[in-house]
This record gives structure tokens, sequence and C-alpha cells, in this order.
């Protein structure tokens, strides 16, 4: 039977993939302007997880630049993007990355 019979119609689901839980910076800068953030605070999975910006524990957060942030914030995920860190670290904050301080 040729090869294109024999394979499934579906689709193809990658079970490498990783699905990140995407947080923008501008949305951590408007709980600091609400006051459920403090200056200068560490920012964990679990502090977005009880805030309510991630739904999930379980899966990956990935930090992407969207937005000013003015504060200085010691924020910890699994990914940053280039303009995310950048716009963390010219707050004077820290960026942490799997247990590494970039």
């Amino acid at each position: 039977m040729p090869l294109h019979r024999r394979l499934p119609k579906r689709g193809f689901r990658n079970p490498l993939r990783i699905l990140y839980q995407e947080v923008n910076v501008g949305r951590l800068q408007q709980f600091v302007e609400r006051g459920r953030l403090q200056p200068g605070s560490v920012v964990t999975p679990e502090l977005l997880y009880r805030l309510g910006l991630i739904r999930s524990r379980s899966q990956p957060v990935k930090i992407l630049g969207h937005g000013e942030l003015t504060t200085p914030l010691e924020v910890h995920a699994h990914r940053f993007s280039a303009s995310a860190q950048q716009k963390i670290m010219s707050a004077g904050g820290k960026v942490v990355i799997d247990g590494t301080i970039h």
C-alpha cells in the first residue's frame, strides 16, 4: 500500500511540543499600579497562578515584552523574550531563568 494511504489523515500532534503560558510585562506593571505587587518583590510562577495571570501550575511560563515596566521586580520564569529581559533589567529588576540569574 502506498505511503500516502498509510499515513493518518486527521493531522499530526507533536508529543514533544512545549506549550508555554505567556505573561506580558505590561500586565505585571498593571498589578504593581493596583497595589497587588510591591516594587522589588519576587514574581514566581506560583505567585502568577495566585494572581490569576496563568491557569496551570504544571505548564512552563514565558514572559513577553509587550507593554512597559517601570518598577524593579525579580521575575522567575522558564523563558523570557529578549525585549522582556531588556525591559525588566532596565527597570532595575532581575531575570531568573531556571535558577540562573541574568
